[in-house]
């Protein structure tokens, strides 16, 4: 294994692990830790950032650059996500399983999008 992909693995373990225990911490009402959680969260949300860049900087490649573009794909993918995670919500916890399945099959689908968008399509 090759020290880039030891480092991004290591950093990316403990910034996922961080950010789902604060989200827990904070979306689970049992626990009564909903403040602690989101400080948690958001240092595990943070430490994925940093994660990134560091991956970009070993690797040699220059840093995100900020422009509308990225800015659009990034709310998209955000979107996509939160659409998909109500949709799993509602399947699971909420009683509501048909509509749950359309609204995660939908967030399934723009989450995928998200590849030609990012990469383009190549013939």
């Amino acid at each position: 294994m090759k020290w880039n992909n030891f480092i991004t693995m290591i950093m990316g373990s403990i910034s996922g692990i961080l950010f789902a225990l604060g989200m827990c911490m904070g979306l689970l009402p049992e626990w009564h830790m909903f403040m602690p959680g989101i400080i948690l969260g958001l240092i595990g949300a943070v430490g994925g950032l940093i994660t990134l860049l560091v991956r970009r900087r070993m690797d040699g490649k220059e840093m995100i650059k900020l422009n509308l573009r990225t800015i659009l794909i990034t709310l998209y993918g955000i979107i996509a996500a939160l659409i998909f995670g109500i949709g799993m919500s509602w399947t699971l916890v909420g009683g509501v399983v048909i509509g749950g399945i359309v609204c995660g099959i939908i967030g399934l689908v723009m989450l995928i999008a998200l590849v030609p968008m990012i990469k383009g399509i190549v013939r």
